[in-house]
């Protein structure tokens, strides 16, 4: 049976200044089916997708829609040829309702019928089985519908073909099996879809092809049912990689941080954490899982001092003498001052992290500036520190005194967990060090996780991939809305149990 196309690019080149961001590539995506775009961090997936979705215009080659040559040089170009793209950070107004975010921006004649709106709203809701209703506000929803949201808002416009940039990222496992059912029923439907994901296990599940990129060029592609996670790895990376991540048994672990009744409200009122107890161990990596706001941020932010606490106790054990020494109250410079190494790797990986006008020697020194005596900065040690991240991690970069806001985000994390673990520090807390990142660099800072942890040093990950969760973590607290729904062990539980957890759906022996 012959194939049809519905989008053809050919010889698509993007440079930007002197870096070639694409290289004559040439991507076919078929009518209905679903193409997985893999690659390592950046190979230019995003940057071939913006030019697909109209946000970029490519310097050379030409696009195909249906087998008609078009130009798109905007999003709404990319509309009016049936394109659109779901972006990983929604774009939404919380205020507003599912119909006022889906018709917001649309040109129509006349005076906007928000009613004949909301009746097309759920008619395509009821078409594909999306959970949400027209007049539902967008801050009475959970993730998973602020997605559907923007999913409806493409369909609204008339896409019949849908790109999906790392959609699964915040959602709990039943969610990205709902989502999964809705990709095969718009695909049933004729639609025809490009899903851009590191999850491997996730594009052999949902998937019928793969298409791989490689620094900015076209590797090849290959059916789904011929591939395997280790085969796609390898293409990606270009030679094999091992992907097992190592979790050996926590040795001699003694309680290193203990959260006692952790009650923080933010500048709103808004309360964020509610009563949260649980103890870190040395020498073990403590995963703490839960659907995207349910307090993760906060709890990391107001151990390491930088957000303000209610009630409740954090206590800090030396391993030095066992002393004990309270951590509320105090900010990260009276913390280092009273002897508490610890090492914090934020979400925020350039707002709070780094310095992105900064190159790496400069991000060193913001950890080390503090110890000269005299007027002058010390730039000798931050300048080899620098050098060994940038060989031992092998960061991409020119020199250490690259902006690190121009590296790619794998880059920017090999620098931030790279400085960091340098401290030598009893407690290392990360917030979502894989996010966004390709297997290769994923598993080198999983690697580097658990180096700490055989080295004797408390470490606290938080995590959105329970698949990594549960390989790489000895226990797992589980939160729900701000508060404790379950601390389960890492070797014996399973993703249904976490996700079921993670809204607060209870099951026996959840607790361990």
């Amino acid at each position: 049976m012959e194939t049809v196309s519905a989008i053809k690019m050919e010889n698509i080149t993007k440079r930007f200044g002197s870096v070639v961001a694409n290289n004559r590539i040439n991507l076919e995506l078929r009518e209905g089916e679903i193409l997985s775009l893999l690659g390592e961090n950046g190979s230019g997936k995003t940057t071939l997708m913006n030019m697909l979705s109209g946000i970029y215009y490519p310097d050379e080659g030409q696009i195909y829609v249906h087998g008609k040559p078009v130009s798109i040089g905007s999003p709404k170009d990319a509309y009016n040829n049936g394109i659109g793209m779901i972006h990983q950070h929604f774009k939404l107004v919380d205020v507003f309702t599912a119909t006022e975010n889906i018709v917001l921006g649309l040109e129509e004649k006349g005076k906007l019928n928000l009613k004949e709106a909301g009746k097309k709203v759920s008619e395509i809701c009821e078409k594909y089985g999306f959970d949400i209703t027209p007049d539902m506000k967008i801050y009475d929803m959970s993730v998973s519908q602020k997605q559907t949201v923007e999913i409806v808002k493409v369909l609204y416009r008339g896409a019949d073909v849908l790109i999906l940039d790392e959609p699964t990222a915040v959602l709990t496992p039943q969610e990205t099996d709902n989502l999964f059912a809705i990709m095969r029923t718009m695909k049933a439907n004729g639609k025809s879809l490009i899903i851009i994901t590191h999850k491997l296990h996730e594009v052999l599940d949902v998937s019928d092809r793969v298409a791989v990129l490689r620094k900015g060029e076209y590797i090849g592609d290959v059916l789904t049912k011929d591939a395997s996670q280790q085969s796609l790895t390898d293409m990606m990376v270009g030679h094999s990689v091992e992907l097992n991540i190592n979790r050996p048994e926590p040795k001699n672990p003694q309680p290193r941080l203990e959260v006692k009744d952790l009650t923080v409200f933010d500048e709103l009122g808004v309360k964020r954490l509610d009563n949260v107890t649980f103890t870190a161990n040395s020498g073990e990596i403590l995963g703490i899982a839960g659907v995207a706001g349910s307090g993760q941020k906060e709890l990391l932010e107001s151990i390491a001092g930088l957000y303000p606490v209610k009630s409740g106790s954090i206590l800090f054990r030396d391993p030095a003498d066992g002393s004990e020494k309270s951590l509320v109250g105090m900010d990260p410079l009276s913390i280092r001052k009273a002897g508490v190494s610890m090492s914090f790797v934020p979400e925020d990986r350039l707002g709070m992290g780094l310095v992105g006008s900064m190159g790496m020697t400069g991000n060193m020194m913001l950890r080390s500036w503090k110890h000269g005596h005299g007027p002058f900065v010390n730039r000798k040690e931050p300048e080899e520190l620098a050098n060994k991240v940038w060989k031992d991690l092998e960061v991409v970069t020119p020199s250490t005194t690259f902006p690190v806001r121009r590296m790619s985000g794998g880059n920017v994390q090999k620098v931030l967990v790279g400085r960091e673990i340098a401290q030598t520090p009893s407690v290392l807390m990360s917030a979502y060090a894989g996010r966004g990142l390709d297997i290769n660099t994923s598993y080198t800072i999983y690697n580097l996780l658990t180096e700490e942890k055989e080295h004797g040093v408390a470490v606290i990950y938080v995590g959105e991939d329970l698949d990594v969760l549960l390989e790489l973590c000895d226990r797992i607290v589980v939160l729900c809305g701000g508060q404790v729904s379950g601390v389960v062990d890492g070797r014996h539980t399973s993703k249904e149990e976490v996700g079921l957890l993670m809204t607060q759906h209870r099951k026996e022996g959840a607790l361990a």
